[in-house]
């Protein structure tokens, strides 16, 4: 459950931003984030759409004029939405648009535990998503490892 969302979200933000200035470690975060909402019984606000533009705007308006620190912090609402496309929560309109299509929460577990057996599936995906990532990133060099765990930053793959 943990792997898919963290290296799948890595990949993903830096296919398509093809950035090297974005911070992964914030990315990861934004994309586990929702799984505490596992401790509450069901999605909340975190496996919604309002939730994570909530976050946008809370960073966006909380960074006004500290440039470098919030190019830092855009990788947690980015995360919250690297999840929602890779758990599905699209799929549950209460979820999803709450509270614009519904006044209560969704009734049920969090996606990620009520379909256990494809996030098993889901995390050897992952698995194997790491290891193309690992060596996609040049990531066995210490310095590119160092320079990933100290800033979160990764070299974007050649264009095809």
């Amino acid at each position: 459950m943990f792997i898919w969302f963290a290296v799948a979200s890595v990949v993903l933000v830096t296919v398509v931003f093809r950035s090297a200035a974005v911070d992964h470690r914030t990315i990861v975060l934004g994309a586990l984030l929702p799984l505490v909402e596992a401790a509450f019984g069901g999605p909340r606000i975190l496996h919604s759409l309002t939730g994570a533009v909530a976050v946008l705007a809370i960073v966006m308006l909380v960074t006004q004029g500290r440039r470098i620190l919030r190019r830092r912090l855009l990788g947690i609402p980015i995360g919250l939405m690297c999840h929602l496309l890779l758990d599905g929560s699209f799929t549950s309109t209460q979820a999803f648009g709450w509270p614009l299509t519904s006044r209560s929460f969704a009734p049920g577990q969090i996606p990620e535990l009520s379909h256990w057996q494809v996030s098993l599936v889901l995390e050897l995906v992952g698995i194997a998503l790491a290891v193309w990532a690992w060596r996609e990133f040049d990531l066995a060099d210490p310095a590119k490892r160092e320079r990933f765990l100290r800033d979160g930053r990764l070299d974007p793959p050649a264009p095809a």
